[in-house]
């Protein structure tokens, strides 16, 4: 067959040209972004930091340092016990937190400016490290070592989810806003297909007993919907998937929003961290290599 050389070369010219400009608009916003989110430095974006050094409080907080648990409803100070010890040089950066077993001790943190929860636009960023083999340590049912939870479940909920039937164990990022956006049809989430889930699945996570693994979600521009609304998880610096093209529209109580770990979760968890904004990935990848952890961002005079 003869290939005709004359018209086709006149309309691929174009053609191309206009990919190249695309792909250039493209490349420019991308790196406007990167630049807006670098211009602002990582020790100046950090709102908390818990090392499990020394105890279960914070080292550093833009608002309240004090790990707590709720018991009969109420918050009381958090103490380090049997279902979570605190062990001396077993961390991924000094000592760790050890959840041995499943249980209903829940440490956490309240927002107080930490997570920065906002009913007009709220970005952050949480980082954290676990060291368990999902198969092995974990007892049946869910676990979620980290959520963000508010005042009802059903105005939103955030969370890090190891799931229940699966072998190996899915890891799993999910944004629940509320619930008739999420699940107008009063689902259970387990029904629910995967791909119409508002989370990031990883069906082969890198989670083991011998190595510790970086854990990084982000939430970005949650409550506003003239921007883009989107949430990502990252894995050891690489990023595992997107939540986007979801209305991610909250209905909490700003004051009773809390930073949970270790609901149902056994295995040692490590230098959890909050940024008020949505780091981007060569950010994620800073956090993943520094070389005492989150304590290389402390402003000079905590350090």
């Amino acid at each position: 067959m003869k290939i005709p050389i004359g018209n086709p070369i006149r309309h691929t010219v174009p053609i191309i040209s206009f990919a190249i400009a695309m792909a250039m608009l493209t490349s420019v916003a991308l790196a406007q972004h990167d630049d807006k989110a670098q211009s602002v430095p990582l020790g100046d974006s950090l709102t908390l930091h818990a090392s499990f050094d020394n105890g279960l409080d914070a080292d550093f907080s833009a608002g309240d340092k004090t790990c707590y648990v709720k018991q009969g409803g109420e918050l009381q100070r958090a103490e380090a016990n049997e279902d979570a010890k605190l062990l001396p040089e077993a961390g991924r950066f000094g000592g760790a937190l050890h959840f041995t077993k499943k249980s209903g001790f829940r440490p956490a943190f309240r927002d107080a400016g930490a997570l920065g929860y906002s009913n007009e636009n709220w970005s952050t960023t949480v980082s954290v490290w676990l060291k368990l083999n999902p198969d092995l340590d974990l007892e049946p049912g869910y676990c979620d070592p980290v959520q963000i939870v508010g005042d009802n479940g059903k105005k939103g909920f955030i969370f890090l989810e190891f799931s229940k039937d699966e072998t190996p164990r899915y890891f799993r990022y999910a944004i629940r806003p509320l619930f008739q956006i999420w699940n107008p049809d009063n689902v259970a989430w387990a029904d629910i297909p995967f791909a119409k889930r508002p989370m990031v699945q990883v069906e082969r996570p890198p989670f083991t007993r011998e190595a510790w693994t970086h854990v990084v979600f982000t939430l970005e521009n949650v409550n506003d919907k003239s921007k883009p609304q989107a949430g990502r998880l990252y894995l050891n610096g690489e990023l595992q998937g997107s939540i986007e093209n979801w209305d991610l529209t909250f209905g909490w109580d700003p004051s009773q929003v809390l930073l949970v770990l270790g609901a149902a979760y056994v295995g040692h968890m490590d230098d959890l961290a909050v940024f008020n904004r949505t780091l981007n990935q060569e950010e994620v990848k800073q956090l993943y290599s520094l070389k005492n952890g989150i304590r290389d961002l402390h402003p000079p005079a905590t350090k």
